[in-house]
């Protein structure tokens, strides 16, 4: 790839280390939670903690990062998420759980948690032309899925330790933990190598400054805020549907339903973010031949008709293939949702618009675990899939109402 630069290439890496320690922890979390005696409301509530506090920090982080240094908010982020690896790598008490859950840096989904996705989000454009955003933003996401794929083929790891070198469940399982501390500090040790070139130029921070003292309370958003404001609306309401099948509720849904562990729940979820992976680099090609918003709105609808059918498989096998189709088409959207939204705005304003669709993503998205833990212990296993995918349509029918007539510059030519 040489339009792109070399803190282009750091930031694709650190993307890859982080969603590799993500793939397998999303995976064995919720078993690794069960294992230390948590109902399903509580792992809910786990997760949601750690939602929230993602939300929190990208709400933290995105206001000063153009003010105090994007890089050493990237810094910041990547020590959090070592130490909340060796929290619940040291600790089996429920409420020190949830605090350290509140650093936001646990990966309860295969995908990014934390502030490190507005802030890349933003620094990525600065990194290519404008001809290549789209394609970076893919590639961007692939690394992620790949990475992720091959962390939840890791996730079997415990259950080969068990069996080979006879260590206990629990003791298999925290040593995933440890692994992703020492993860996140090589995360930290890659952000250290970032240039200036991340950072805005000293015209756009004096008017990110000024914006932030103007719009206060508004994530320091200027003339786009209403159209952001929008998307992040409807970004909210996709996401507070994707809760209710967070990776991590998907594969303790499969291991409660089929009584599978990660020994078959790891090839499971290799499938998916090979899926994944694919469906980013087709998600480019779709979107420079039907144009963004088509390709977000008519790859996603499919995708939730078939998550709302997972429940009725008949078997573990329907169950795995239904899956596998949904995620062969749902992250599409991904890419071009994060291009579509820094095609709209300023550049000055890009790190102060991802992080408000992404503060509302996260907020949203942590209301709904504990709701599907609820659930599915008191109503029934597989309501939170009819959930999730009814208002992942209605969410996709009102994107393409509202936004089909604003088109990003390069479709506009």
């Amino acid at each position: 790839m040489p339009w792109l630069s070399r803190d282009g290439r750091l930031i694709l890496t650190a993307r890859a280390v982080r969603t590799f320690a993500y793939g397998y922890l999303s995976v064995i979390l919720g078993v690794y939670l069960e294992n230390l005696g948590l109902t399903p409301w509580q792992i809910g509530a786990v997760l949601t903690a750690t939602l929230a506090g993602s939300a929190a920090l990208t709400a933290i982080f995105s206001l000063v990062a153009d003010v105090v240094g994007r890089r050493r908010m990237l810094l910041i982020s990547a020590a959090l998420m070592a130490i909340a690896g060796g929290a619940f790598a040291a600790t089996s008490n429920y409420l020190l759980l949830l605090v350290a859950s509140l650093t936001g840096t646990i990966g309860a989904t295969s995908g990014e948690v934390g502030p490190f996705l507005s802030l890349e989000q933003a620094i990525l454009p600065q990194t290519t032309d404008a001809r290549h955003r789209t394609t970076l933003f893919g590639v961007y996401n692939t690394a992620g899925a790949l990475a992720a794929a091959a962390g939840s083929l890791f996730a079997a790891v415990p259950a080969v330790a068990q069996h080979w070198m006879g260590l206990g469940p629990a003791q298999s399982l925290r040593a995933m933990f440890l692994l992703y501390a020492a993860l996140g500090v090589c995360v930290l040790l890659l952000f250290t190598r970032l240039g200036p070139a991340v950072e805005l130029s000293v015209e756009e921070r004096t008017a990110a400054l000024s914006r932030t003292g103007r719009y206060r309370g508004r994530l320091g958003l200027g003339a786009s805020r209403g159209t952001v404001r929008r998307l992040a609306a409807l970004f909210g309401l996709d996401s507070l549907a994707g809760g209710f099948v967070v990776q991590s509720l998907l594969a303790y849904w499969l291991h409660l339903r089929w009584g599978v562990g990660p020994e078959v729940l790891g090839p499971v979820f290799l499938g998916v973010g090979l899926l994944q992976a694919g469906s980013f680099l087709a998600a480019g090609k779709l979107a420079a031949r039907f144009g963004l918003i088509n390709t977000m709105v008519f790859t996603h609808l499919p995708s939730n008709l078939l998550l709302m059918l997972v429940p009725a498989a008949p078997s573990l096998p329907w169950a795995i293939g239904l899956l596998l189709a949904r995620h062969a088409l749902s992250q599409m959207d991904v890419p071009t949702r994060q291009s579509y939204t820094m095609a709209v705005v300023s550049p000055a304003e890009r790190t102060a618009a991802a992080a408000a669709t992404n503060v509302v993503r996260n907020v949203a998205q942590a209301i709904t675990p504990v709701l599907s833990g609820i659930a599915m212990q008191t109503v029934a296993l597989g309501l939170p899939f009819v959930l999730g995918g009814g208002l992942k349509i209605i969410y996709d029918l009102a994107l393409f109402a509202m936004f089909r007539g604003i088109r990003p510059p390069e479709e506009r030519t």
